[in-house]
Order: structure tokens, then C-alpha cells, then sequence
């Protein structure tokens, strides 16, 4: 998985977002088992569907598109009922075709994020792939409202892509606000982060986890890692997933209770950050949120060229610089 891919604002564009944002994920039709296969992936030209993937500048933060690299997400279904369901999907390549060969990062070979389009009901999954290239995994969404699933993957010769699509669940939607946080309690555990995002820096966070008032000093490895950290922006949800510093058995680095980050957002604004860590043997998620500090630092102004006609001086090198 990509573990620096780069990442706006948070207030009515979130809300406006959260009503209607369902509509541009179903810009991939769902996939059809007999065309699927064959290899003409929806989303792209002519679809099942009539309808074309959701596509971005390769520049972008990552997850804004259903289609990017040559590679698309193809849901089988983009309306889910409130409660449990199975949800199927494939991520189609270059050649239209399904894609099986998947690398493992993280000890995953996908990592699917979804979260509701108002950063509610977060939740970090691990479909399992069928030698078809069919992707499924057991996902239950509580309450009503538009919901965006990130696929987080590395295809077996490609580089490291994460690609959304929307997913709407219907019924009465009443979004969530969730005010700025750097402390969050969940099953008697404390976590607090430190540390500032500025915009277009690498920025170093920490996060401390407590239980019962005391430093948690036996954190155990989840994923390859004492903490996974995923950061959203409000507004389009752009999507950024840092792993933290250091390695579980490197001699060298604690098992808590504090685990640093080193994250790179790519615009001002607020930010939902979203901790997986595992104690006692169960994960756990922490949320946060962080509005950035600070503005990114100006590129360097390219000096002037020469004016041809202003005589050069003499340094002494016979005019070889």
C-alpha cells in the first residue's frame, strides 16, 4: 500500500458534499459477471451502463477518482442496504480486464477504507479475492446517507493506487458535525495526538495511547506496524495513508505508548484523522480532528536571465561558469 501518497475546506462544501455526493460514484455502473469478465471494465468509453468513470490528474490526492493509471474500481452494486451486507467488487487494468495479481503490503494484498461522505461510521477492512479478480468483503453501514469506499492496492508490476467510489445507502440522512479534536476516548483507552499539519509539508504527529490514567506500553503489531494513521479532507475527502516511524522488532522502536507519523497534506483546511492500533488483541479506532497551521513554504523564484546585452564580469575564468 502506499504509504505516502499526498492529500478544501470543511464547512458548507462537507454539507453540500454529504446531500449529494452519492451521485458521482455511481459514475461507475456495476459490473456485469459475463462482460466483466470478458474485459470491458464499466467506466470506461462505452459502459454497461452508459456512463464513464470518474477520472483525475495523476497530481491529485489520491482516492478522489474511480479511474486513474489505466487501473478502475468497478462495484457490483453502488446502493447497500442499512445494516449487513457483502459487497463485491473488481478493480479492472490497462487492458480492460480484471486484474488477480495483487501485491501484499502491510500483509494485505487490498486495504478498503469506507467512511460515510460526513467522515462517520469509519471503518478499515480486508476483502478476499476470488480467482476471478472478484474482490468481496462483509460490510455493515448503520445508517442512511452517501458513503465513500477507498480500494488502497498495489497491482502485481504497477505502483501503489488508491481509488473511490461512492456508495449510498438509503434513507433519512442526518449528517454528523464533528468539531476540533486532538483527544478521543474508545473502550476506556485515551489517545491524544500532538503536532501541527502544515500544507505542502512533511509534519511530524504523535499519538499517545493511555488506559485507566496509565502509558499503554505493550502496543502490538497490527498490519506490520504499531498504528495506522488515515487522514481525509473535508470537503472532497481526499485521501492520505502514512504508516508511522520506526518497525515492531527493529530494536530500536518502543511499543508505545506514544507512535509518531510523518504526514503530508497538500492544501489548507480541516482534516479527519482516523487511528487503527491494537492492544490486548483487538483494534481499536481513534478520530481526530485537526485543522492545518501554517502555509506551505513558496517555491523558489527561478533567478532572471541574463540580459545579453550587460557585459559579464570577469571572475577570473575566462567566462566558463
Amino acid at each position: 500500500m502506499n504509504t505516502a501518497t499526498k492529500l478544501s475546506a470543511y464547512g458548507v462544501a462537507l454539507a453540500l458534499v454529504a446531500g449529494g455526493g452519492w451521485a458521482i460514484g455511481t459514475a461507475v455502473g456495476p459490473f456485469d459477471g459475463e462482460a466483466g469478465a470478458a474485459g470491458e471494465p464499466a467506466g470506461h468509453g462505452d459502459t454497461h451502463s452508459g456512463t464513464v468513470a470518474e477520472t483525475v490528474p495523476v497530481d491529485q490526492p489520491g482516492g478522489l477518482a474511480s479511474s486513474a493509471g489505466g487501473y478502475t474500481l468497478a462495484p457490483a452494486t453502488t446502493t447497500l442496504a442499512a445494516g449487513p451486507n457483502t459487497w463485491s467488487f473488481r478493480v479492472t487494468g490497462p487492458d480492460g480486464a480484471p486484474v488477480t495479481g495483487f501485491d501484499v503490503e502491510h500483509e494485505k494484498r487490498m486495504h478498503l477504507i469506507v467512511v460515510r461522505r460526513d467522515t462517520a461510521g469509519f471503518q478499515h477492512v480486508h476483502p478476499e479475492l476470488a480467482p476471478d479478480g472478484t474482490w468481496s468483503v462483509p460490510l455493515t453501514l448503520t445508517d442512511p446517507g452517501s458513503y465513500r469506499a477507498f480500494a488502497d492496492f498495489t497491482p502485481t508490476g504497477g505502483e501503489g493506487t488508491t481509488l473511490g467510489v461512492d456508495l449510498a445507502v438509503p434513507g433519512g440522512f442526518e449528517p454528523v458535525d464533528y468539531p476540533p479534536s486532538r483527544e478521543a476516548s474508545v473502550d476506556g483507552y485515551q489517545v491524544r495526538l500532538d503536532g501541527d499539519l502544515t500544507p505542502g509539508q512533511s509534519s511530524k504527529v504523535t499519538v499517545t495511547v493511555s488506559k485507566d490514567g496509565r502509558p499503554v506500553t505493550d502496543l502490538q503489531p497490527y498490519l506490520g506496524a504499531y498504528g495506522h494513521l488515515v487522514a481525509l479532507r473535508g470537503g472532497d475527502l481526499a485521501y492520505l495513508h502514512v504508516h508511522p516511524d520506526g518497525t515492531p522488532g527493529d530494536g530500536k522502536t518502543a511499543a508505545g505508548p506514544g507512535v509518531t507519523f510523518f504526514a503530508e497534506v497538500p492544501s489548507a483546511g480541516t482534516y479527519r484523522l482516523f487511528l487503527d492500533f491494537q492492544h490486548l488483541g483487538t483494534v481499536r479506532t481513534a478520530e481526530f480532528t485537526l485543522a492545518t497551521t501554517g502555509s506551505a513554504a513558496p517555491a523558489p523564484t527561478p533567478a532572471a536571465p541574463a540580459d545579453p546585452t550587460t557585459p559579464a564580469a570577469d571572475d577570473g575564468h575566462g567566462g566558463h561558469g
